[in-house]
């Protein structure tokens, strides 16, 4: 066997164990019990805080969902940073047609720092109640345990709680791509890395105890980089505490997409883990099937390897997605199956354009790179 031969087959090797690895701890936080729930006197009082900006097709349902909470003690606080905005309207009427529960609507929009979400958020982090705080897109469709979920995950090494969303209800072919990138890739790369102790922060569920994030600098300090996933993360890190996902994860209905769309979320997210962890971002290349399948040519083109090892590779390699998929009750048809394969055509020029790009626009804000954050307020 040629120092080649052996590379090659190295490289096929390691990358197709990762993949079926990273499937199979995913797949075992949904199949492992959960511990007991804490009793109702052992739970924390929480502030819900959802920032609003304009309204999106689902928006009346997720954010309802923050009503049903089977939780004893919390609040809600909703902002929104203009009283024109859409979402106002709707925001007061579910406020009225729920007087039972906790809720008011904070409209302001001071400037803290670059990004328009962490100023959004600034009225309602101040004006929270809790010791906890969770942080939470209008676009989340939250269970009735959501909060008991995050509190569940804590423990005396936790100093964020977290959870990136999974996509579900796709409209058509490129909402199933949309929820083909959330679910079986990047919910799936983040839930292995939780489950051996290396979990990062994702923007749509941000569960503080504040101790941890005014130590830290506050809001201010999370507009340190371009998103405050990344500021978040290193926060947290900065401290010798860990970031922690929940077992299973939540929600968000995705409806139709336009190709531009699906392009345009994905390029953004991408530059902010470039931005963030370049070195790791680098690594990506090798997240989709494009290095193993060269790698294998080039086996069969040198007289290593059948052809027929080819489709037995990406056999395996999307079944085990779509058992993931289905053993988390994620979207998992042919559809979805079509869905992974546009999404992995696409990774390689989303990775290379990355490196490019200079910026992008965020509900009509241009986002570059931040200055490193002034004293906390």
């Amino acid at each position: 066997m040629t120092f080649l031969t052996a590379t090659l087959l190295l490289l096929v090797a390691a990358t197709f164990g990762v993949h079926l690895l990273s499937a199979a701890l995913a797949a075992w936080r949904y199949l492992r019990p959960g511990a007991p729930a804490p009793r109702d006197d052992a739970l924390p009082f929480v502030s819900l805080v959802r920032p609003v900006c304009g309204v999106d097709a689902f928006d009346e349902e997720t954010l309802r969902s923050s009503f049903a909470q089977d939780y004893p003690r919390y609040e809600i606080i909703f902002c929104a940073q203009d009283a024109d905005d859409p979402a106002v309207p709707l925001v007061r009427r579910l406020i009225a047609e729920h007087p039972a529960v906790e809720a008011r609507l904070l409209i302001g929009d001071p400037a803290i720092t670059g990004n328009p979400k962490l100023n959004n958020l600034h009225k309602g982090y101040m004006a929270a109640r809790g010791d906890w705080v969770a942080m939470t897109d209008s676009n989340l469709l939250l269970p009735p345990d959501y909060l008991h979920r995050l509190v569940a995950t804590r423990d005396l090494q936790t100093g964020l709680v977290t959870a990136p969303p999974v996509g579900i209800r796709p409209g058509n072919l490129w909402g199933a791509v949309e929820c083909a990138f959330l679910n079986s890739s990047q919910a799936r790369w983040q839930l292995a890395a939780d489950s051996l102790g290396m979990g990062f922060a994702q923007g749509k569920t941000l569960f503080w105890p504040r101790a941890v994030l005014e130590a830290g600098g506050g809001l201010r300090a999370l507009g340190g980089n371009l998103a405050e996933d990344v500021a978040s993360t290193k926060l947290v890190r900065r401290q010798g505490l860990k970031v922690r996902l929940t077992r299973r994860l939540f929600a968000q209905p995705i409806g139709t997409r336009a190709a531009a769309e699906v392009w345009a979320r994905q390029l953004r997210w991408s530059q902010v883990r470039r931005d963030g962890f370049p070195l790791l971002f680098t690594a990506e290349i090798a997240q989709g099937p494009l290095l193993p399948l060269a790698a294998l040519a080039a086996l069969v083109a040198t007289g290593s390897a059948s052809a027929w090892t080819l489709p037995p590779l990406l056999i395996a390699w999307y079944g085990a997605e779509i058992a993931l998929a289905r053993v988390a009750g994620w979207p998992h048809g042919p559809r979805d199956l079509a869905a992974m394969l546009i999404r992995d055509a696409l990774l390689p020029a989303i990775w290379a354009v990355t490196w490019t790009a200079k910026g992008f626009s965020w509900r009509g804000t241009e986002m570059g790179r931040q200055p490193a954050p002034g004293p906390a307020e």
